[in-house]
């Protein structure tokens, strides 16, 4: 089967981890006082750009900026589909001035981007699946503002409703295996609320399924390429469901970013042109 999936070029937009560290607490990781080591954060995404251009994926960057340690989750940024740029807003003071910079990059390259007029966190909670939007709420993004993205997009946006604070963003409890065709996913049940989870089982019958610890190891919180899955390694059973479903999985550490809630999707933000 693995000889089936067929990978499709991606264009992805990071931020590097010069200013990294955790200095304040907008999620259950997040604790000021754990030591982060910059070094190994460094060397850690240094690993994660060289996995996806060994891989035949093109990689642009922002300009990291001092005063803002979290903009190397550059995912939270915007979502780009078809070449339109619907920017974030986000919910923690601390994070807001990032999305100037992001805009600025956007514009620099010859896109617009739409501003939302309620707290949206890109790519965290907004999901292009190829056919439409998965939209998380519950802790950042608002309805609202799958409301908005649905206008700006004109593209359905399917709203699923987040219940496990360790599970903040849509993007740390599933993530899309593959946007052509019926597509399909991967995700961990218990961090959607009952009715959530009834119309994922109704959207994609044939899903791979997290553990409870793939979850927190943040497995979930990968990128796919259609057959590449660029993975945390400790999420050792979830990348064995992967392999028999027929993809590759890409082990990638990025462990030292779990220390503010981040991982490999979080630190990839995918351009669709």
């Amino acid at each position: 089967m693995t000889d089936s999936r067929v990978p499709r070029r991606r264009r992805f937009l990071v931020c590097e981890p010069r200013h990294f560290g955790v200095q304040y607490a907008i999620n259950p990781w997040m604790h000021p006082d754990t030591p982060v080591d910059v070094d190994l954060a460094q060397e850690q995404w240094q690993a994660l750009i060289r996995a996806y251009r060994a891989h035949g994926h093109d990689v642009a960057a922002v300009a990291p900026v001092p005063g803002l340690p979290d903009m190397v989750f550059a995912a939270n940024s915007a979502v780009v589909v078809a070449g339109r740029v619907f920017g974030s807003l986000f919910h923690a003071p601390e994070r807001r001035p990032e999305s100037a910079h992001y805009e600025t990059w956007f514009k620099a390259a010859g896109y617009d981007v739409y501003r939302p007029e309620n707290v949206c966190e890109g790519e965290g909670d907004l999901v292009w699946t190829g056919r439409y939007v998965l939209a998380g709420t519950g802790f950042r993004t608002t309805r609202e503002a799958h409301r908005e993205a649905q206008e700006f997009f004109g593209h359905p946006v399917v709203s699923l409703a987040l219940v496990d604070p360790r599970f903040y963003h849509l993007d740390t409890a599933l993530f899309v295996l593959e946007d052509e065709g019926e597509g399909n996913i991967a995700y961990y049940p218990e961090a959607f609320s009952p009715g959530s989870r009834e119309v994922l089982e109704r959207l994609y019958p044939d899903a791979v399924l997290a553990t409870r610890e793939d979850a927190l190891a943040f497995g979930l919180n990968s990128v796919s390429d259609g057959r590449h899955v660029f993975i945390a390694p400790q999420a050792e059973a979830l990348a064995a469901r992967l392999d028999a479903h027929g993809y590759v999985p890409v082990p990638v550490d990025l462990s030292e970013f779990l220390k503010a809630g981040g991982g490999i999707k979080c630190c990839t933000q995918e351009i669709r042109s």
